[in-house]
């Protein structure tokens, strides 16, 4: 099962990167060309927002069962000292909660925003500083905290 969950968890990052790139490419562009913001923008930031809080929900399960995060948090002392182990244990899950906290705020921002602009300033500053974390706290295969997991 840890197995299964790992791999949909791998899997639905691609869907929430998607998501979160195709936001902010229609948020840019409707920042900077008077477009109006349509049921279209909506529904992409919602499912941006539920992609982004299932992978909270199933990496928080991860990191509960997880044995790597087990055994670093076994020992924090020295975790702290290996770059790997301290990844998993503190530094992918809290940049990945900060990271989906601020889309959360963007999408929040969004929806009380008055008027189209505003709209797609607060989606394309929120969700891109967003996905500059996520894309800083995920652990790719070229990483020394990825290796041997590959691209799913």
């Amino acid at each position: 099962m840890f197995i299964g969950l790992l791999h949909f968890h791998s899997l639905l990052r691609w869907v929430l990167l998607l998501l979160l790139i195709a936001a902010i490419i229609k948020a840019f562009r409707g920042k900077s060309g008077g477009v109006q913001f349509t049921a279209g923008d909506r529904k992409i930031s919602l499912f941006t927002m539920i992609s982004a809080h299932l992978q909270l929900i199933l990496g928080g399960f991860l990191y509960a069962v997880s044995p790597t995060v087990q055994s670093a948090i076994s020992n924090m002392g020295a975790s702290m000292k290996d770059g790997v182990a301290r990844f998993w244990a503190v530094e992918h899950i809290s940049m990945m909660i900060i990271a989906i906290a601020l889309l959360t705020i963007g999408h929040i921002k969004c929806k009380k925003a008055v008027g189209d602009q505003a709209k797609f300033k607060a989606q394309a500053t929120y969700f891109t500083i967003g996905l500059i974390l996520i894309l800083a706290s995920i652990p790719w295969p070229f990483r020394e905290v990825g290796m041997g997991r590959g691209w799913f």
